[in-house]
């Protein structure tokens, strides 16, 4: 089952029962003194909602990799945006369709199926650039909060309607039906002038960010192309994204008053794709894609290439076919984190730990802000049980990342490990504090005050926190009850 029937079959539940979401715990907002949204008010509604998809959603897809390819691209236009103090979040969603969708609060998702069919990263690009305008002009907001008379429930529930025509219209019918949203309907689309107004603001920002603004327009060309073919895909994005003849004029216009700028794709643009390719299908069935194409030199990118094929090759724990495979990549002399990060795990599932983490150490000084690497090392040590030298590490990046899930759970599996009862679920509530599961945060540091292996400086430690959370958590049983 694709991204939206399943997101919105828990949402939509959270959403009018209360049970999931807890859109009913967030404060109700009565009457409605302008046409938009406060600003900490919709990054809210908006963290909430990514709380459940990276907590309950199956098609979230945690990949350290792709994620930091998305946050690296989209931070590369944010910074040239006109960011009203969000902070935007880019993750990806494991579904073929051709899609893409903002959430209030800087949180925008994009399918693999989107990064897949992107033919060059400055089209991807554009398609960001698109989303990051709707997001700053605040349009989600505006359309939804026509209303004076609204709540933060039926909000959320909208909310969710808004996400489902992203990729089904019929369940998004029954979303809106369910949240007596039907006035809202007609307006899952973003209007003309929203289009527009993004198109327009969405090619500055590409502009401003060095890449070549005739992304947008040929990504868009294409897509509405290939509607007559691959409807179901290429839909997705058209439904709520209506591409008119005058919007692609207007685009063309625009690129005619800007000089014709060749921009290189980035290294990683091409491994991301090549390694989303190597995770579809059976490994055998990878390996031979990667095969023909190496074959038939039919392709962009002949490190990525190799890279994929090596990652297939180490799906099918086929250890020495992957170890000279990635070697071939390294002959090109590219360099890459991601590249790296798969050198360094063949090596350890080859046998060779000690090389393998050597690798990673290396990785970690030529690319100090890979954050893909300080989770494979990690990860690494975990795998191997070397927790003393992991619980060290871990603790050491959480003085950099204090708010890093994986980090959190890397040192819950560390104390786990090493025998600390009570410091093993110390860290998973803050896993749960961190997704938005006060109530399940709470109930862990509850397990850690019982465990009696903390000191009394853990115990003090366990103990504050406890109390943070519980008070935390009376705000937010008050704000369900007004």
């Amino acid at each position: 089952m694709p991204f939206a029937p399943r997101f919105v079959a828990v949402l939509l539940i959270a959403a009018l029962a209360g049970q999931s979401l807890r859109a009913s715990e967030l404060p109700e907002l009565g009457d409605v003194a302008s046409s938009e949204l406060p600003l900490a008010m919709e990054k809210k509604i908006g963290q909430q909602i990514m709380h459940e998809i990276r907590w309950r959603e199956a098609s979230y897809l945690d990949d350290s990799d792709v994620e930091a390819y998305l946050n690296q691209l989209g931070g590369r236009l944010t910074a040239v945006s006109s960011d009203p103090g969000f902070g935007f979040q880019f993750f990806p969603i494991d579904d073929p369709s051709i899609n893409a969708f903002a959430m209030p609060g800087g949180y925008i998702g994009v399918h693999t199926g989107l990064m897949l069919s992107a033919q060059t990263e400055s089209e991807l690009a554009g398609v960001l650039a698109h989303e990051i305008s709707h997001v700053t002009q605040r349009h989600i907001a505006r359309q939804v909060f026509q209303s004076k008379q609204i709540t933060m429930a039926s909000m959320a529930a909208m909310l969710v309607a808004l996400l489902a025509a992203r990729s089904s219209g019929q369940v998004a019918g029954a979303a809106i039906a369910s949240s007596q949203a039907g006035a809202i309907s007609s307006q899952l689309a973003y209007s003309r002038d929203f289009e527009r107004e993004s198109d327009r603001l969405g090619f500055d920002i590409l502009y401003k960010a060095g890449f070549d603004v005739r992304g947008m327009s040929d990504f868009f060309e294409r897509l509405q192309r290939a509607v007559r073919l691959y409807e179901n895909n290429a839909i997705a994005y058209l439904r709520t994204h209506p591409l008119s003849g005058e919007r692609m004029t207007d685009m063309q216009n625009r690129e005619q008053s800007v000089a014709y700028r060749q921009v290189a794709d980035s290294i990683d643009f091409h491994l991301v794709r090549a390694k989303l390719r190597a995770m579809q299908g059976l490994p055998a069935e990878a390996v031979k894609d990667f095969s023909a194409q190496l074959r038939e030199k039919k392709y962009a990118s002949l490190a990525a290439v190799q890279y994929g094929l090596a990652y297939a090759h180490y799906r099918a724990r086929d250890w020495a076919a992957a170890a000279a495979a990635i070697d071939a990549a390294g002959k090109t002399r590219v360099s890459s984190a991601i590249l790296e990060r798969l050198r360094a795990d063949i090596r350890i599932a080859q046998g060779d730990v000690g090389g393998g983490l050597a690798i990673y150490r290396e990785a970690m000084v030529r690319f100090p802000l890979s954050q893909g690497l300080l989770y494979g090392y990690g990860g690494a040590m975990l795998k191997e049980r070397r927790y003393p030298e992991a619980s060290r590490f871990v603790e050491a990046q959480l003085r950099n990342y204090p708010q890093d899930v994986r980090l959190y759970k890397m040192r819950a599996e560390s104390q786990a490990g090493l025998g600390k009862v009570a410091l093993q679920h110390q860290a998973l509530a803050e896993v749960f504090a961190l997704q938005g599961q006060t109530a399940g945060a709470i109930e862990q540091l509850q397990i850690a005050q019982k465990a009696g292996d903390a000191n009394f400086f853990e115990m003090s430690a366990i103990d504050a926190r406890l109390r943070e959370l519980q008070q935390r958590r009376l705000e937010e049983l008050k704000e369900k009850r007004n």
